[in-house]
Protein backbone atom coordinates (compact mmCIF):
# COMPACT_ATOMS: atom_id res chain seq x y z
CA UNK A 1 0.00 0.00 0.00
CA UNK A 2 1.27 3.30 -1.06
CA UNK A 3 1.13 6.37 1.80
CA UNK A 4 -0.64 9.41 0.13
CA UNK A 5 0.14 12.60 1.38
CA UNK A 6 -0.99 16.11 0.09
CA UNK A 7 1.12 18.54 -2.18
CA UNK A 8 0.30 22.27 -1.96
CA UNK A 9 -1.50 23.49 -5.00
CA UNK A 10 -1.54 20.20 -6.62
CA UNK A 11 -3.65 16.79 -6.50
CA UNK A 12 -2.10 14.58 -4.31
CA UNK A 13 0.64 11.70 -5.50
CA UNK A 14 2.14 8.87 -3.75
CA UNK A 15 5.08 8.21 -2.35
CA UNK A 16 6.50 4.43 -2.37
CA UNK A 17 6.93 4.58 1.43
CA UNK A 18 4.17 1.86 3.29
CA UNK A 19 0.79 3.81 4.95
CA UNK A 20 1.56 4.69 8.56
CA UNK A 21 -1.20 3.63 10.82
CA UNK A 22 -2.35 6.22 13.30
CA UNK A 23 -0.24 4.25 15.85
CA UNK A 24 2.82 4.95 14.06
CA UNK A 25 2.56 8.43 15.04
CA UNK A 26 1.59 7.75 18.96
CA UNK A 27 4.32 5.86 19.89
CA UNK A 28 5.72 6.74 23.66
CA UNK A 29 9.50 6.52 22.58
CA UNK A 30 10.97 10.16 22.83
CA UNK A 31 13.53 9.46 20.28
CA UNK A 32 11.59 7.12 18.15
CA UNK A 33 9.19 10.37 17.75
CA UNK A 34 12.17 12.53 17.13
CA UNK A 35 13.70 9.98 14.37
CA UNK A 36 10.39 9.63 12.82
CA UNK A 37 10.27 13.91 12.97
CA UNK A 38 13.89 13.85 10.90
CA UNK A 39 13.15 11.43 8.23
CA UNK A 40 9.82 11.61 7.47
CA UNK A 41 7.97 14.30 5.54
CA UNK A 42 6.95 16.95 5.32
CA UNK A 43 10.45 17.82 7.64
CA UNK A 44 11.78 21.22 7.72
CA UNK A 45 14.20 20.98 5.19
CA UNK A 46 12.10 18.49 2.75
CA UNK A 47 9.48 21.24 3.08
CA UNK A 48 11.39 23.33 1.36
CA UNK A 49 11.01 20.94 -1.61
CA UNK A 50 8.09 19.63 -1.38
CA UNK A 51 6.61 15.82 -1.65
CA UNK A 52 6.76 15.23 -5.24
CA UNK A 53 4.23 15.91 -7.84
CA UNK A 54 3.17 15.62 -11.69
CA UNK A 55 0.89 17.47 -13.69
CA UNK A 56 1.20 14.01 -15.55
CA UNK A 57 0.80 11.91 -12.41
CA UNK A 58 -0.91 7.98 -12.51
CA UNK A 59 -1.93 8.67 -9.40
CA UNK A 60 -4.09 11.82 -10.44
CA UNK A 61 -7.08 12.01 -12.80
CA UNK A 62 -5.85 12.72 -16.38
CA UNK A 63 -7.65 15.43 -18.72
CA UNK A 64 -10.21 13.70 -21.17
CA UNK A 65 -8.58 13.72 -24.66
CA UNK A 66 -10.98 15.65 -27.67
CA UNK A 67 -13.07 12.91 -29.28
CA UNK A 68 -11.79 14.36 -32.48
CA UNK A 69 -9.33 16.22 -33.68
CA UNK A 70 -9.88 20.42 -34.29
CA UNK A 71 -10.67 21.18 -37.98
CA UNK A 72 -7.62 23.33 -39.13
CA UNK A 73 -5.94 23.53 -42.61
CA UNK A 74 -2.51 23.09 -41.52
CA UNK A 75 0.34 20.98 -40.37
CA UNK A 76 1.34 21.55 -36.92
CA UNK A 77 5.42 20.56 -35.41
CA UNK A 78 6.78 21.58 -32.09
CA UNK A 79 9.87 22.25 -31.56
CA UNK A 80 12.03 22.82 -28.06
CA UNK A 81 11.79 26.79 -27.22
CA UNK A 82 14.51 27.13 -24.64
CA UNK A 83 18.05 25.02 -23.85
CA UNK A 84 20.37 23.20 -25.21
CA UNK A 85 17.65 20.30 -27.09
CA UNK A 86 15.92 23.72 -28.79
CA UNK A 87 19.73 25.03 -29.93
CA UNK A 88 20.61 21.20 -31.02
CA UNK A 89 17.59 20.76 -32.70
CA UNK A 90 17.67 24.26 -34.85
CA UNK A 91 21.64 23.26 -35.63
CA UNK A 92 20.24 19.45 -37.14
CA UNK A 93 17.84 21.30 -39.06
CA UNK A 94 19.87 24.13 -39.91
CA UNK A 95 22.96 21.74 -41.24
CA UNK A 96 21.61 20.78 -44.48
CA UNK A 97 21.37 23.96 -45.78
CA UNK A 98 24.65 25.44 -44.49
CA UNK A 99 26.29 22.64 -45.92
CA UNK A 100 24.27 22.12 -49.39
CA UNK A 101 23.73 25.34 -49.93
CA UNK A 102 21.11 24.29 -52.34
CA UNK A 103 17.70 26.23 -51.90
CA UNK A 104 15.99 23.42 -53.20
CA UNK A 105 16.84 21.33 -49.92
CA UNK A 106 16.84 23.50 -47.49
CA UNK A 107 14.86 22.96 -43.99
CA UNK A 108 15.95 25.91 -42.13
CA UNK A 109 13.22 27.14 -39.89
CA UNK A 110 12.09 31.19 -40.43
CA UNK A 111 11.30 32.98 -38.07
CA UNK A 112 10.66 36.46 -38.68
CA UNK A 113 10.41 38.02 -35.08
CA UNK A 114 12.47 35.90 -32.10
CA UNK A 115 9.55 36.99 -29.84
CA UNK A 116 6.83 34.95 -31.27
CA UNK A 117 6.38 31.19 -31.13
CA UNK A 118 5.41 30.21 -34.58
CA UNK A 119 7.41 30.16 -37.75
CA UNK A 120 8.02 28.34 -40.82
CA UNK A 121 9.90 26.05 -42.68
CA UNK A 122 10.06 27.31 -46.50
CA UNK A 123 10.11 24.05 -48.23
CA UNK A 124 7.07 22.65 -46.30
CA UNK A 125 4.58 25.13 -46.61
CA UNK A 126 1.86 23.02 -45.02
CA UNK A 127 3.65 22.84 -41.87
CA UNK A 128 3.65 25.25 -38.84
CA UNK A 129 6.51 25.37 -36.36
CA UNK A 130 5.39 25.85 -32.65
CA UNK A 131 7.99 26.71 -30.36
CA UNK A 132 7.33 25.20 -26.73
CA UNK A 133 8.70 23.95 -23.81
CA UNK A 134 9.76 20.74 -23.84
CA UNK A 135 7.19 19.27 -21.68
CA UNK A 136 4.11 21.33 -23.23
CA UNK A 137 5.69 19.61 -26.96
CA UNK A 138 4.90 16.19 -25.44
CA UNK A 139 2.15 17.27 -23.68
CA UNK A 140 0.55 19.03 -27.00
CA UNK A 141 1.18 15.96 -28.88
CA UNK A 142 -1.14 13.90 -26.56
CA UNK A 143 -4.01 16.04 -27.39
CA UNK A 144 -3.35 16.60 -30.48
CA UNK A 145 -2.67 20.22 -30.47
CA UNK A 146 0.20 19.64 -32.76
CA UNK A 147 1.11 16.70 -34.95
CA UNK A 148 4.57 16.26 -35.04
CA UNK A 149 7.88 17.35 -32.29
CA UNK A 150 10.90 17.24 -31.61
CA UNK A 151 11.72 16.35 -27.91
CA UNK A 152 13.89 14.56 -25.55
CA UNK A 153 13.63 10.79 -25.08
CA UNK A 154 13.57 11.69 -21.43
CA UNK A 155 10.74 14.02 -21.44
CA UNK A 156 9.00 11.25 -23.58
CA UNK A 157 9.04 9.24 -21.14
CA UNK A 158 8.44 10.99 -17.94
CA UNK A 159 5.11 13.47 -19.61
CA UNK A 160 4.14 11.01 -22.29
CA UNK A 161 3.86 7.73 -19.91
CA UNK A 162 3.33 5.49 -22.41
CA UNK A 163 0.90 7.40 -24.04
CA UNK A 164 -0.50 4.86 -27.00
CA UNK A 165 -1.58 8.14 -28.86
CA UNK A 166 2.25 9.08 -29.04
CA UNK A 167 4.07 7.44 -31.84
CA UNK A 168 7.82 7.61 -32.06
CA UNK A 169 9.19 8.00 -35.87
CA UNK A 170 12.71 8.48 -34.73
CA UNK A 171 14.68 8.03 -32.28
CA UNK A 172 17.94 8.83 -32.40
CA UNK A 173 18.47 12.18 -34.22
CA UNK A 174 21.82 11.96 -32.69
CA UNK A 175 21.80 15.09 -30.39
CA UNK A 176 21.33 15.42 -27.06
CA UNK A 177 22.92 12.31 -25.72
CA UNK A 178 22.44 12.10 -22.13
CA UNK A 179 21.56 9.81 -19.55
CA UNK A 180 19.05 9.39 -16.34
CA UNK A 181 21.20 8.04 -13.57
CA UNK A 182 21.46 8.12 -9.55
CA UNK A 183 23.78 10.57 -8.04
CA UNK A 184 25.16 9.24 -4.76
CA UNK A 185 27.33 11.23 -2.12
CA UNK A 186 30.91 10.44 -2.38
CA UNK A 187 31.21 10.40 1.37
CA UNK A 188 29.96 9.95 4.63
CA UNK A 189 27.68 6.94 5.30
CA UNK A 190 27.30 6.44 1.28
CA UNK A 191 31.14 5.94 1.06
CA UNK A 192 31.19 2.53 0.40
CA UNK A 193 27.83 2.39 -2.00
CA UNK A 194 28.70 2.10 -5.30
CA UNK A 195 26.13 -0.02 -6.83
CA UNK A 196 22.10 -0.41 -6.80
CA UNK A 197 22.63 -3.48 -4.90
CA UNK A 198 24.09 -1.53 -2.01
CA UNK A 199 22.26 0.95 -1.89
CA UNK A 200 18.89 -1.32 -1.61
CA UNK A 201 20.56 -2.82 1.15
CA UNK A 202 21.28 0.44 3.62
CA UNK A 203 18.71 0.39 6.33
CA UNK A 204 16.00 2.29 4.86
CA UNK A 205 12.68 1.99 6.75
CA UNK A 206 9.15 3.57 7.11
CA UNK A 207 10.83 6.18 9.69
CA UNK A 208 13.91 6.75 7.80
CA UNK A 209 13.01 6.35 4.13
CA UNK A 210 15.62 6.64 0.87
CA UNK A 211 14.50 10.81 -0.03
CA UNK A 212 15.32 10.67 -3.81
CA UNK A 213 15.18 14.74 -4.96
CA UNK A 214 14.17 14.52 -8.76
CA UNK A 215 12.22 16.48 -11.99
CA UNK A 216 11.42 13.02 -13.35
CA UNK A 217 8.65 11.59 -10.81
CA UNK A 218 6.96 8.99 -12.81
CA UNK A 219 10.24 7.61 -14.21
CA UNK A 220 11.51 7.51 -10.55
CA UNK A 221 8.68 5.69 -9.19
CA UNK A 222 8.72 3.03 -11.62
CA UNK A 223 12.10 2.79 -11.33
CA UNK A 224 12.20 2.52 -8.00
CA UNK A 225 9.18 0.02 -7.50
CA UNK A 226 10.96 -2.48 -10.63
CA UNK A 227 13.98 -2.50 -8.47
CA UNK A 228 12.39 -3.58 -5.18
CA UNK A 229 12.81 -0.64 -3.42
CA UNK A 230 10.47 -0.28 0.05
CA UNK A 231 10.74 2.61 1.63
CA UNK A 232 10.86 5.58 -0.82
CA UNK A 233 9.96 9.12 -0.45
CA UNK A 234 10.10 11.62 -3.92
CA UNK A 235 11.25 15.11 -3.85
CA UNK A 236 11.43 17.66 -6.09
CA UNK A 237 13.12 21.00 -6.69
CA UNK A 238 13.33 23.49 -9.47
CA UNK A 239 16.95 23.12 -10.54
CA UNK A 240 20.14 22.87 -8.66
CA UNK A 241 19.32 19.35 -7.15
CA UNK A 242 22.96 18.52 -6.80
CA UNK A 243 22.88 21.06 -3.97
CA UNK A 244 20.39 18.97 -2.13
CA UNK A 245 22.31 15.92 -0.56
CA UNK A 246 24.96 18.68 0.38
CA UNK A 247 22.19 20.85 2.26
CA UNK A 248 20.40 17.73 3.96
CA UNK A 249 17.64 18.07 1.93
CA UNK A 250 17.63 14.38 -0.03
CA UNK A 251 20.35 11.51 0.35
CA UNK A 252 20.38 10.93 -3.27
CA UNK A 253 18.99 12.32 -6.44
CA UNK A 254 17.84 11.18 -10.20
CA UNK A 255 18.89 13.53 -12.95
CA UNK A 256 20.09 13.58 -16.50
CA UNK A 257 24.08 12.86 -17.02
CA UNK A 258 25.63 13.98 -19.74
CA UNK A 259 29.47 14.15 -19.03
CA UNK A 260 29.05 13.17 -15.17
CA UNK A 261 31.43 16.77 -14.46
CA UNK A 262 28.78 17.98 -12.53
CA UNK A 263 28.15 15.37 -10.33
CA UNK A 264 31.82 14.97 -9.35
CA UNK A 265 32.30 18.95 -9.01
CA UNK A 266 29.12 18.94 -6.27
CA UNK A 267 30.75 14.97 -4.58
CA UNK A 268 28.28 12.81 -6.19
CA UNK A 269 28.85 9.74 -7.63
CA UNK A 270 27.15 7.23 -10.23
CA UNK A 271 26.21 4.03 -8.74
CA UNK A 272 27.16 1.16 -11.18
CA UNK A 273 24.05 -0.46 -12.69
CA UNK A 274 21.71 2.59 -12.29
CA UNK A 275 21.73 3.83 -15.75
CA UNK A 276 17.94 4.09 -15.67
CA UNK A 277 17.32 4.90 -19.47
CA UNK A 278 19.71 6.11 -22.57
CA UNK A 279 18.21 9.39 -23.74
CA UNK A 280 18.19 11.45 -26.84
CA UNK A 281 16.69 13.77 -29.17
CA UNK A 282 13.67 12.17 -31.36
CA UNK A 283 10.95 12.70 -33.70
CA UNK A 284 7.49 11.69 -32.25
CA UNK A 285 4.01 12.50 -33.78
CA UNK A 286 0.18 12.15 -32.57
CA UNK A 287 -0.89 8.60 -33.90
CA UNK A 288 -4.50 10.02 -34.47
CA UNK A 289 -3.08 13.08 -36.74
CA UNK A 290 -1.14 10.59 -39.28
CA UNK A 291 -4.39 8.77 -40.11
CA UNK A 292 -6.92 11.56 -40.42
CA UNK A 293 -4.91 14.54 -41.47
CA UNK A 294 -4.46 14.94 -44.99
CA UNK A 295 -0.93 15.43 -45.79
CA UNK A 296 0.75 14.63 -42.92
CA UNK A 297 2.14 11.01 -43.61
CA UNK A 298 3.75 12.44 -46.84
CA UNK A 299 5.56 15.51 -44.78
CA UNK A 300 6.70 12.50 -42.56
CA UNK A 301 8.12 10.64 -45.28
CA UNK A 302 10.20 13.51 -46.56
CA UNK A 303 11.37 14.60 -42.85
CA UNK A 304 12.13 10.65 -42.01
CA UNK A 305 14.31 10.41 -45.65
CA UNK A 306 15.76 13.33 -45.21
CA UNK A 307 16.90 12.57 -41.64
CA UNK A 308 18.11 9.47 -42.49
CA UNK A 309 20.13 10.49 -45.47
CA UNK A 310 22.05 13.15 -43.27
CA UNK A 311 22.53 11.03 -40.40
CA UNK A 312 23.78 8.42 -42.45
CA UNK A 313 26.13 10.64 -44.18
CA UNK A 314 27.29 12.36 -40.81
CA UNK A 315 29.31 9.52 -40.27
CA UNK A 316 31.26 9.28 -43.13
CA UNK A 317 33.88 11.59 -45.26
CA UNK A 318 34.11 11.42 -49.43
CA UNK A 319 37.34 10.91 -50.33
CA UNK A 320 38.89 10.78 -53.78
CA UNK A 321 42.48 9.59 -54.04
CA UNK A 322 44.58 9.70 -57.60
CA UNK A 323 45.60 5.94 -58.25
CA UNK A 324 48.33 4.27 -60.31
CA UNK A 325 47.42 1.38 -62.70
CA UNK A 326 47.18 -0.75 -65.38
CA UNK A 327 43.31 -0.54 -65.31
CA UNK A 328 40.09 0.10 -63.31
CA UNK A 329 39.55 -3.18 -62.66
CA UNK A 330 43.15 -3.65 -61.41
CA UNK A 331 42.60 -0.32 -59.17
CA UNK A 332 39.59 -1.50 -58.08
CA UNK A 333 40.49 -4.55 -56.93
CA UNK A 334 43.63 -3.12 -54.73
CA UNK A 335 41.01 -1.19 -52.84
CA UNK A 336 39.00 -3.84 -52.43
CA UNK A 337 41.47 -5.74 -50.58
CA UNK A 338 41.15 -3.87 -47.23
CA UNK A 339 37.72 -3.59 -46.02
CA UNK A 340 38.15 0.42 -44.80
CA UNK A 341 38.63 0.89 -48.77
CA UNK A 342 36.03 -0.67 -49.92
CA UNK A 343 33.10 1.89 -49.54
CA UNK A 344 29.84 1.63 -48.67
CA UNK A 345 29.18 -0.63 -51.90
CA UNK A 346 32.49 -1.09 -53.63
CA UNK A 347 34.45 2.18 -54.76
CA UNK A 348 33.78 3.93 -58.30
CA UNK A 349 37.24 4.36 -60.56
CA UNK A 350 37.39 6.70 -63.45
CA UNK A 351 39.92 7.55 -65.60
CA UNK A 352 41.83 11.09 -64.80
CA UNK A 353 42.72 12.64 -68.26
CA UNK A 354 45.48 14.93 -68.48
CA UNK A 355 46.70 17.22 -71.49
CA UNK A 356 49.84 15.24 -73.68
CA UNK A 357 52.78 16.79 -75.43
CA UNK A 358 51.29 16.67 -78.47
CA UNK A 359 48.31 18.41 -77.40
CA UNK A 360 45.77 15.41 -76.78
CA UNK A 361 44.15 14.10 -73.76
CA UNK A 362 45.68 11.08 -72.42
CA UNK A 363 45.29 9.17 -69.04
CA UNK A 364 47.93 7.71 -66.68
CA UNK A 365 46.01 8.07 -63.72
CA UNK A 366 42.57 6.85 -61.83
CA UNK A 367 40.94 8.60 -59.34
CA UNK A 368 38.91 6.40 -57.13
CA UNK A 369 35.85 7.64 -55.14
CA UNK A 370 35.53 5.96 -51.74
CA UNK A 371 32.75 6.74 -48.21
CA UNK A 372 34.70 6.45 -45.55
CA UNK A 373 34.12 6.29 -41.49
CA UNK A 374 34.86 9.99 -39.80
CA UNK A 375 36.76 7.97 -37.15
CA UNK A 376 38.46 5.87 -39.45
CA UNK A 377 39.75 8.86 -41.90
CA UNK A 378 43.48 8.85 -40.89
CA UNK A 379 44.58 4.83 -41.43
CA UNK A 380 42.17 5.04 -44.82
CA UNK A 381 44.75 7.73 -46.49
CA UNK A 382 48.02 6.18 -44.99
CA UNK A 383 46.49 2.80 -46.85
CA UNK A 384 45.38 4.58 -49.81
CA UNK A 385 49.13 5.72 -50.28
CA UNK A 386 50.55 2.58 -49.59
CA UNK A 387 48.88 1.55 -52.30
CA UNK A 388 49.73 3.75 -55.03
CA UNK A 389 47.29 6.78 -54.29
CA UNK A 390 47.99 10.44 -53.98
CA UNK A 391 46.30 13.75 -54.44
CA UNK A 392 43.83 12.89 -51.60
CA UNK A 393 40.74 14.89 -51.10
CA UNK A 394 38.77 14.77 -48.13
CA UNK A 395 35.12 16.59 -48.31
CA UNK A 396 31.86 16.55 -46.08
CA UNK A 397 29.03 14.65 -47.22
CA UNK A 398 25.45 15.74 -46.53
CA UNK A 399 22.94 13.28 -47.97
CA UNK A 400 23.52 9.58 -48.64
CA UNK A 401 20.16 8.78 -49.77
CA UNK A 402 19.68 4.64 -49.98
CA UNK A 403 16.32 2.75 -50.38
CA UNK A 404 13.07 3.70 -48.55
CA UNK A 405 13.99 4.58 -44.40
CA UNK A 406 13.29 1.23 -42.65
CA UNK A 407 11.73 3.73 -40.02
CA UNK A 408 9.12 4.53 -42.68
CA UNK A 409 8.56 1.06 -43.48
CA UNK A 410 7.78 0.19 -39.66
CA UNK A 411 5.19 3.30 -39.54
CA UNK A 412 3.29 2.02 -42.08
CA UNK A 413 2.94 -1.30 -40.83
CA UNK A 414 2.26 0.37 -37.26
CA UNK A 415 -0.45 2.56 -38.76
CA UNK A 416 -2.01 -0.27 -41.18
CA UNK A 417 -1.43 1.68 -43.85
CA UNK A 418 -0.38 0.65 -47.22
CA UNK A 419 2.20 2.85 -49.29
CA UNK A 420 0.21 2.54 -52.30
CA UNK A 421 -2.59 4.77 -50.45
CA UNK A 422 -0.02 7.94 -50.51
CA UNK A 423 1.02 10.60 -52.91
CA UNK A 424 4.98 10.37 -51.96
CA UNK A 425 5.71 11.31 -55.54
Amino acid sequence: MLAVQPCAGLRPCASLVPARTSSSYRGSNASSKAAARRHSLPSRQARSLGVTCSLNNSTGTAAVKPAKLDDRTTLRLALPSKGRMAEDTLQLLKARSRLLRCPDCQLSVVKPNPRQYVARISQLPDLEVWFQRATDVVRKLMYGDVDLGIVGLDMLAEIGNDDPDVVVLHDALDFGQCHLALGVPTGGRFADVNTLAQLRAMPWSEQAPLRVVTGYQNIARKYFAEQGFEHVVLLSADGALEAAPAMGSADIILDLVSTGVTLRENNLKQLEGAVIMQSQGALVANRRALLERPGLLEIVHELLERLEAHLTANAYYSVIANMRGESALEVSERLLQDPELAGLSGPTVARVYTLGPDGKAQSHLYAATICVPKKRLYPAVKQIRKIGGSGVLVQPMTYIFDEEPARWRSLLDNLGVASGSLDLS
